[in-house]
C-alpha cells in the first residue's frame, strides 16, 4: 500500500466509534502505529517486548506506555515512548490521524496516533524493554480476510483477534488496534475474518 493510497483512503472514512460501554479508572496510555515508506509501501514498525518485562512479556506491540505527569497530552506520550523504546525522534514523526480509545484488561485506555516516520538515525531498541524491533507490510496487516478471531467474552470485546504473519502471531490489544484500523481505512470489508471456534 502506496502512501498517497493509504492517505486517501484514512481521510476519505469518517471515524467509525465502537459501542463500548463507559469505563471508570482507566489510566491514560498512548500508541504510536507507526508507518514506514520504504521502497514506494508502507510497511508498520512493531517490536517485540523483552522477555523479561513483568507484564506482556514476548508480546508484539507499538511503541508507546502510559502518560507521565510531564506529559503535556498524550501524543507527546506516544513520541515519548517511540523515541524511548525505538530512538525514534519526535520530529521524524508526521501525525495523519488517531484512532477511537481502545481499554485493556490491564486497566489503561490507550489512545492510538497514527503517523508517518522517516528515521534519519537507525531505529534502535532498547534492551531494557525492546527484544527486537521489526517491519510488517502494511498491506497485509489490511486484509481483513487474513484476521482470525476467537469468540470469548474477555473484557468488554467479544472477540480476540490474531493476525500471523511469517513467524510470528500479532495477538491482544495490538491484533485488535490494527484491526480497528483495517476498518477504518477499508470498511466495506469489516464483515471478513476466520473464525477459530465457530462453525
Amino acid at each position: 500500500m502506496t502512501r498517497d493510497e493509504f492517505l486517501r483512503r484514512f481521510q476519505l472514512h469518517s471515524k467509525q466509534l465502537q459501542q463500548r460501554p463507559l469505563l471508570k479508572r482507566l489510566r491514560p496510555a498512548a500508541v504510536l502505529i507507526p508507518l514506514w515508506e520504504r521502497e514506494g509501501q508502507l510497511e508498520v514498525v512493531l517490536t517485540q517486548r523483552s522477555n523479561h518485562l513483568r507484564h506482556h512479556a514476548g508480546q508484539i506491540s507499538f511503541p508507546g506506555g502510559r502518560q507521565e505527569l510531564a506529559d503535556p497530552d498524550l501524543y507527546t506520550t506516544a513520541l515519548r515512548e517511540a523515541h524511548e523504546e525505538i530512538a525514534l525522534q519526535p520530529n521524524d514523526v508526521e501525525l495523519v490521524g488517531v484512532l477511537q480509545d481502545y481499554p485493556v484488561i490491564s486497566n489503561f485506555l490507550i489512545r492510538p496516533y497514527v503517523g508517518f516516520i522517516t528515521p534519519k538515525q537507525p531505529l534502535q531498541a532498547d534492551p531494557s524493554e525492546v527484544e527486537e524491533i521489526f517491519t510488517v507490510p502494511l498491506a497485509h496487516l489490511m486484509q481483513q480476510q487474513g484476521h482470525f478471531a476467537y469468540r470469548l467474552r474477555r473484557f468488554i470485546y467479544d472477540q480476540v483477534y490474531f493476525i500471523p504473519y511469517e513467524h510470528r502471531n500479532i495477538w491482544g490489544a495490538t491484533a485488535g488496534i490494527l484491526r480497528e484500523l483495517a476498518d477504518h481505512v477499508y470498511p466495506e470489508r469489516h464483515t471478513l475474518y476466520r473464525s477459530l471456534n465457530e462453525g
